[in-house]
């Protein structure tokens, strides 16, 4: 008897069924983005696995054809990302189903994803709303030099500060994400710039992809953002440098100074309402100057 809690159906002129990505071997996923040419690493996958949940689409022999995770930040709140179907199934329906999949965990959750131009479509068919771009710069690093630097004293981040890190992220980001922000700062460099004693902004730079991304980055004006992310691009100065975010004018012609030419662009939506809400921006408000990656926002 076929066993009711696994779900299946015909795709093209097989049979495919879902099951948690957790169960499956980290090579077909690795082999997954591969074939779509993203650059994660077989760490970035368990990195992600380890933090999030997610679906897989088996074919009948067990290879994985398509993904899709869920980063459950808070009861309220989830990301979506690693949204992955398999080339040959792109037009035969499978992402909406991985998709319908990863809605129906995620419950009566605020939704946030990242997407690509191909994907853009099938988000809007599951009523996602569009918010923002999301500009991915990258490049040879350019040391800065004398950099635009916010006042206030710049010095790397330990575990002791780890507190007030997930705050200042909660205040850009809008959920607190304790767990991720934890096991970031224990992979990462991290510069940190204090007044008086309290953070006012930070940078973590770890590696990623094709060598090294900067993220997240909160600040509440662009010479802070400068100011601690500087220092990453003078440390992997000739080296491969990623760094994706929301904004524009003086930031970006920072980031392009420093080799981080824009690459590609994505569109963040939402499903159901953003948590922060679409408010202005406000003076000294913490703002995100980079994302953690556009799986995880």
């Amino acid at each position: 008897m076929e066993d009711p809690g696994v779900e299946s159906r015909i795709v093209d002129v097989f049979e495919m069924q879902l099951a948690d990505i957790g169960g499956v071997d980290l090579g077909q996923l690795l082999a997954l983005s591969i074939a779509v040419q993203w650059p994660h690493r077989a760490e970035d996958w368990e990195f992600m696995r380890g933090i999030g949940r997610g679906v897989v689409a088996l074919d009948e022999i067990g290879r994985v054809l398509g993904a899709a995770m869920w980063f459950p930040y808070s009861d309220g709140f989830a990301a979506v990302g690693m949204v992955i179907t398999s080339p040959r199934l792109q037009a035969l329906g499978t992402g909406q189903w991985l998709m319908k999949r990863v809605m129906a965990e995620c419950g009566d959750r605020v939704l946030r994803l990242n997407a690509t131009r191909a994907a853009y479509r099938l988000y809007r068919s599951l009523d996602f709303k569009r918010e923002q771009t999301l500009f991915q710069c990258q490049g040879e690093a350019i040391d800065p030099g004398t950099a635009v630097a916010g006042t206030g004293d710049i010095h790397e981040l330990t575990g002791s500060e780890l507190p007030a890190l997930i705050e200042l992220d909660a205040s850009a980001y809008g959920v607190q994400r304790s767990e991720l922000m934890t096991a970031l700062l224990a992979q990462s460099r991290s510069f940190g710039l204090f007044r008086a004693g309290q953070l006012a902004a930070f940078a973590l730079c770890r590696r990623f992809g094709r060598g090294h991304v900067v993220g997240p980055v909160v600040a509440s004006c662009d010479s802070d953002a400068i100011a601690v992310v500087a220092p990453h691009v003078a440390a992997h100065a000739g080296q491969f440098l990623r760094l994706d975010t929301h904004q524009t004018g003086e930031f970006r012609d920072f980031l392009a100074r420093a080799g981080l030419d824009l690459f590609d662009a994505v569109t963040t939506m939402s499903l159901r309402n953003d948590v922060k809400g679409a408010h202005p921006r406000g003076h000294d408000r913490p703002t995100s100057y980079g994302v953690v990656s556009q799986a995880f926002g």
